[in-house]
């Protein structure tokens, strides 16, 4: 390996590797659904259908990509996993940008990536791009012989607060939340996020039920710890003002993404009346669309996800102008890796937690060596050069790559 300053480097391929695998267990991998956006129309309602895998008697059936960038001195970075939708973007319109080019060059590969996806600023199209931008930075980081947080000034701590994040877990028996959340707060969470199962269309009872949900978990967590509730996107105004009063006296941490994510001037308003602070903007898309959020005011606490928004280099400076507002930045947590490195590199201040999205971490490390686990609810910094991933061959029953023939 050679490192010598100025030295040449050239990606000689990009390639998708799919990966097939069960991750054992018993029982139903995902309890509960969440309230959709899509939950407006009856027939929508009452689905519950889930993603991550399919559900098998014994285990979860999981399908899954990874990207690896391959140089010419033997450095590869890897990244994933992506949506198969967003590998098809990566092969097609990605990689023969790449091809040849130095990948250490990460701020003008982002910006080649991002002037010719004319119609991929943000959803796939931007996904695409952060999943390359998360495998240049690691093979630039495991070139440099360094894990990626040095590459990006150092460390802030060695380890970053969590929070348990609950997407998945059963919400509609009280019984079973109050267990949950003393459960999770035994391993040492700094706080839990939970999901509401009911929007408008459920009428009363459904709003009944999350404020009753806010209750037990605050009963059965007590008065000094963080609760957080996601909306995801599924409510309006109406509703949440009736929501947020009936929650309130149980002191949330934060209402997250309580309407669809281009409704600013309805985020205004909620912001405007309510006391609980507000959160979101995981379904935003780089540094332009978070202006959105920064001039208007709507949001107390930024969630940008990391292999979404446009990659750890976009993150950066997203978090960045966050700081000119004194606004905290708590990425989304897709990916918990990637997201340690970010985390670690900020004020505690900006950033005091990092989300640990519990369900969907077991689907995503599965096929890793070393899966980033909490322990006693602290994220510990990887220290192995790059972002310190690499994929497990004894969970890999079947793997191929794709676009080849």
């Amino acid at each position: 390996m050679n490192n010598v300053r100025g030295s040449s480097m050239k990606i000689i391929d990009v390639r998708l590797l799919q990966v097939k695998g069960v991750m054992p267990g018993e029982g139903d991998f995902w309890e509960e659904r969440l309230a959709r956006p899509t939950d407006v129309y009856a027939q929508f309602r009452n689905v519950n259908n889930h993603d991550g895998g399919v559900q098998l008697e014994d285990g979860f059936a999981i399908t899954t990509v990874f990207l690896e960038i391959v140089s010419d001195e033997g450095v590869d970075g890897l990244a994933g996993p992506v949506p198969h939708a967003v590998a098809s973007i990566i092969h097609g319109q990605l990689r023969p940008l790449l091809l040849g080019q130095d990948p250490r060059d990460t701020e003008r590969l982002w910006d080649q990536m991002y002037r010719a996806q004319i119609h991929g600023r943000q959803g796939d199209g931007m996904l695409a791009i952060s999943a390359v931008d998360c495998a240049l930075w690691d093979l630039r980081a495991k070139w440099m012989q360094q894990p990626v947080f040095r590459l990006l000034g150092g460390s802030l701590r060695e380890e970053i607060p969590a929070y348990a994040s609950m997407l998945g877990f059963a919400v509609q028996d009280m019984a079973r939340v109050h267990e949950r959340a003393l459960e999770y707060k035994a391993l040492g969470y700094r706080g839990q996020k939970w999901f509401f199962r009911h929007g408008p269309m459920s009428g009363r009872e459904g709003l009944k039920k999350n404020i009753e949900l806010a209750k037990t978990l605050r009963e059965a967590v007590g008065d000094d710890y963080d609760l957080m509730f996601d909306c995801w996107q599924s409510m309006d105004v109406t509703y949440l003002l009736e929501l947020a009063k009936g929650i309130e006296p149980y002191r949330p941490r934060w209402l997250e993404e309580c309407v669809m994510a281009d409704r600013i001037s309805s985020m205004q308003r909620l912001k405007d009346k309510l006391s609980i602070p507000m959160a979101g903007g995981e379904h935003e898309y780089t540094r332009w669309g978070f202006k959105r959020f920064f001039e208007s005011g709507a949001l107390d606490v930024i969630q940008p996800d990391i292999y979404w928004c446009g990659g750890l280099s976009e993150t950066l400076k997203i978090a960045a102008i966050a700081t000119l507002y004194d606004l905290q930045v708590i990425p989304h947590g897709h990916s918990s890796i990637a997201t340690a490195h970010f985390s670690t590199t900020q004020s505690p201040i900006h950033t005091p937690y990092q989300e640990y999205l519990v369900k969907w971490n077991d689907i995503h490390q599965y096929f890793l060596r070393d899966p980033l686990v909490p322990q006693n609810g602290l994220i510990p910094v990887p220290q192995r050069p790059g972002m310190g991933m690499a994929l497990n061959p004894a969970h890999i029953q079947q793997q191929t790559y794709l676009f080849t023939s």
